[in-house]
């Protein structure tokens, strides 16, 4: 594999992270991050305290604060910024660029209203001439754990596989083993619905209900999850690999999920804005229960959990409310979800 220079545009856990597996594998890594501060950290003590605390970042990885220099000559660059931020940091990058870029999207969420994944907010802002190709990247993977080293396995996903290939090779080591699916709205939904479930999870722990309802919740959210994706066109075996049940089990279980420990705190009788303060970080799943809730009205698809978190976030709903709520709906047969879901597919192919 050819060394390359990359930048990676963002640097919070996630994106710092990702850095250093690039670091190790011989690239040169350009962080971009617009608090000069943080990016004189990263050049001179090589950590980024706030969001890896006593994580000592390779050498070859380089803070740039100036955008234009950070993108100057590369061909190549990974969007780890949240979701909200996405359309902004596009529109500044559109003067600066010099080459048409592969970008490699890192972050998991749905745009509310639009109802647009990001990759279609990606290949919108961003002018034909001045974009070669879109991949997602995405899996369970806490920042906390691929910092450490710790194993860790993760899809890319591309209408182009040979440029999913491509960051395929680039990020492939002994630690991080990178698989491949052509799934790219699968692969986008699987990871950003997860969370809007990594939030109830979390509810359900800070009520206090155990083990029992948190399986259960996983088990009835992967159902939901695959129910709306597999009708907005994704391949239903999607949501059985790292970017469904994976991404899932790890969001839902881990004290490292942001989602998790904000949907906690909302279930220990903490309100919305109180919780968001608290975090420090961006709580992706918040915006995307608005953006599921939004697309199983547009698609006509039950997902009775969305609707419970979509009220305890939106119409102040007690979460205990919601919750038992979920617990006394209709009876329902249990394979009636993939029976109809699988059926469908069979009926459009």
């Amino acid at each position: 594999m050819v060394k390359k220079t990359i930048a990676i545009i963002g640097a919070g856990s996630w994106g710092t992270a990702l850095a250093m597996v690039l670091a190790d594998n011989g690239h040169h890594v350009r962080l971009w991050g617009h608090k000069e501060a943080q990016m004189k950290e990263i050049n001179e003590k090589h950590t980024n305290e706030k969001y890896l605390k006593g994580i000592q970042l390779p050498t070859s990885i380089e803070g740039y604060s100036h955008l234009g220099e950070a993108l100057k000559g590369l061909d190549t660059v990974i969007l780890a910024v949240p979701t909200k931020a996405i359309r902004e940091v596009l529109q500044q990058m559109q003067p600066l660029l010099e080459n048409a870029l592969t970008v490699v999207h890192v972050s998991k969420g749905i745009e509310p209203d639009t109802l647009l994944r990001i990759s279609e907010m990606i290949d919108e802002e961003m002018m034909s001439s001045n974009l070669e190709d879109i991949v997602v990247l995405s899996g369970p993977s806490h920042a906390e754990e691929v910092s450490l080293r710790h194993p860790t396995t993760v899809t890319v996903s591309s209408q182009n596989m040979k440029a999913a290939e491509m960051v395929q090779d680039l990020f492939m080591n002994q630690h991080f083993r990178v698989y491949t699916n052509p799934d790219l709205l699968g692969v986008e939904i699987g990871g950003a619905l997860k969370n809007i479930i990594a939030l109830a999870a979390g509810i359900t722990d800070g009520l206090g209900y155990g083990d029992n309802a948190k399986a259960a919740l996983i088990t009835r959210g992967l159902a939901e999850i695959a129910r709306l994706g597999t009708k907005m066109g994704a391949n239903p075996l999607t949501f059985s690999g790292l970017t469904g049940i994976g991404d899932l089990i790890v969001t839902c279980t881990s004290v490292h999920s942001r989602n998790w420990r904000a949907g906690n705190l909302l279930g220990k009788g903490h309100k919305l804005d109180e919780v968001l303060d608290s975090m420090g970080m961006v709580v992706e799943g918040v915006r995307t229960t608005k953006a599921a809730y939004q697309l199983a009205e547009k698609y006509k698809v039950k997902m009775p959990i969305t609707e419970a978190l979509y009220d305890v976030l939106f119409n102040d709903v007690n979460p205990k409310q919601a919750v038992d709520g979920l617990m006394a709906r209709m009876k329902t047969h249990e394979m009636e979800d993939l029976v109809n879901v699988l059926g469908e597919r069979i009926q459009e192919d």
